[in-house]
């Protein structure tokens, strides 16, 4: 396991992006998986997670498409997307089918991006008196996979990335997800974040979605010097043990410094701990989702 104080480069010479495909590609899902990416708490790296895995899956040969839900844009920034014209304002408020705003990531194959745009910040206002506001991405998303599967080009893996609040563009996230992947900082604050989560997944359960849960638990901004870190993480371990995946992810300068340059960190320094630990994150995603009901045998957290 990598340490903190293991990652301390500060050199801002921006890196040539070059994505290597792996020598041994990760294995495809039975189906397409759908992961929301979501903590009520900000700051916990939901974004740099989201992104950093997408990349990481994409490098294993897996087609992956991220949607970016966070006005801010974070997403697109680190996958080096531009966020002026149509995004995903058009798919919300004016009806406009998904393929038409998708986004190729600049050198990855595979790897797709759905852009939040500037637009998406007044989006929750306009979907207020729309009838299925809830529902609208779920829609989007199955004319858009019924679309790519009929010309052979299924999709293995969705990411989406979420706002950090509770309104309507997160709960669409988890109406078209059945599975939410839950960043947790090794801070106290991130446990009262999830309790806040479960309770609300609990009530999408019940009224929109009966199959979303919580299969994936990442621990993020991990150092283990500090003692409170190693209390969060052994909390987690204790109480999710199967949802968790067990390969914290060290706080590193350079998954900070790689969005400054438009890339995520699997780009700007694969080498770097924090690289290697998201890419060992991605292929233990891929391995839980090769086998038949494999993300469900992970253990599904509901409320």
């Amino acid at each position: 396991m990598s340490t903190a104080g293991e990652d301390v480069s500060r050199e801002t010479t921006k890196p040539v992006i070059g994505v290597r495909r792996l020598k041994e590609p990760m294995p495809s899902p039975i189906k397409t998986r759908i992961f929301t990416v979501a903590n009520q708490k900000g700051g916990v790296g939901k974004t740099t997670s989201a992104v950093n895995i997408a990349a990481a899956l994409a490098m294993g040969g897996l087609k992956v498409l991220v949607i970016d839900l966070d006005p801010q844009g974070n997403a697109c920034t680190a996958l080096g997307v531009d966020r002026d014209g149509e995004g995903m304002y058009e798919v919300f408020v004016e009806d406009a089918p998904l393929a038409s705003i998708v986004h190729k990531v600049a050198g990855f194959p595979s790897l797709e991006c759905a852009p939040a745009n500037q637009e998406l910040a007044g989006a929750e206002i306009s979907m207020v008196n729309m009838v299925a506001r809830e529902s609208i991405l779920k829609l989007a998303l199955g004319d858009y996979l019924k679309e790519r599967e009929a010309r052979g080009d299924r999709l293995d893996y969705i990411i989406i990335d979420c706002p950090p609040s509770l309104g309507l563009l997160t709960v669409n996230a988890l109406t078209a997800a059945e599975e939410v992947l839950v960043p947790i900082q090794c801070e106290y604050y991130s446990l009262e974040g999830i309790s806040l989560l479960v309770s609300t997944l609990g009530k999408i359960q019940r009224a929109l979605n009966p199959l979303v849960h919580i299969s994936t638990i990442l621990l993020t901004m991990f150092d283990s010097r500090t003692r409170l870190a190693n209390d969060v993480a052994n909390d987690v371990r204790a109480h999710f043990p199967r949802e968790l995946i067990d390969i914290p992810i060290p706080r590193a300068v350079r998954i900070s410094e790689a969005p400054s340059f438009r890339q995520t960190v699997m780009t700007y320094d694969a080498s770097s701990p924090g690289a290697v630990a998201y890419m060992q994150v991605a292929r233990e995603i891929a391995l839980r989702g090769s086998t038949p009901h494999g993300s469900n045998e992970t253990g599904a957290i509901t409320a």
